[in-house]
């Protein structure tokens, strides 16, 4: 199957195989391993998509390459908002733009609760998280005191398992 990827391989463009070749062969490699360990029907249906991914994978960076737009192919991709130039799917910029306006909306309705509250005069915010913050801050400083007392924390392993060496 090693043999087949690589001469797979060889339908891309030149300078894509000279800039991914090795990680794309290295990473065939570690799934392969994985994957000949699966029942036959799972190996069978490994080599089917990776033949197929580099298939459609070789045709799009050629069409990438010539300047034409991607298109669609009937011949299913595992990447499919991705790109070789690219770090991030496109979709992110979208996702980071809804969350960036359901943070500003969140920000919004909590201004208004404060305004609401602060209008009360019971409402008193700074001693509540004044005695927050010393609750939490007791848990962590009790938290550490039993772990210290165990000799069990990260530091202590560490150390022992370094002066055993």
């Amino acid at each position: 199957m090693l043999r087949l990827y690589r001469c797979l391989l060889l339908l891309y463009p030149a300078d894509h195989r000279v800039r991914f070749g090795k990680e794309m062969v290295a990473v065939f490699q570690d799934v392969h391993a994985e994957a000949t360990a699966k029942k036959k029907i799972a190996r069978i249906f490994f080599c089917l998509r990776e033949t197929t991914g580099l298939l459609a994978g070789a045709l799009q960076e050629h069409l990438r390459a010539m300047g034409a737009t991607p298109v669609w192919l009937p011949i299913p991709t595992r990447r499919l908002f991705m790109r070789s130039e690219f770090r991030f799917p496109k979709a992110t910029a979208v996702l980071m733009t809804i969350i960036l306006a359901g943070v500003v909306m969140a920000i919004e309705k909590g201004e208004g609760i404060v305004a609401s509250l602060s209008a009360s005069p019971h409402f008193h915010f700074f001693p509540g998280v004044m005695l927050m913050l010393g609750v939490v801050y007791a848990a962590g400083v009790i938290g550490w005191a039993i772990l210290f007392a165990m000799r069990r924390s990260g530091v202590h392993r560490l150390e022992t398992s370094a002066d055993q060496k």
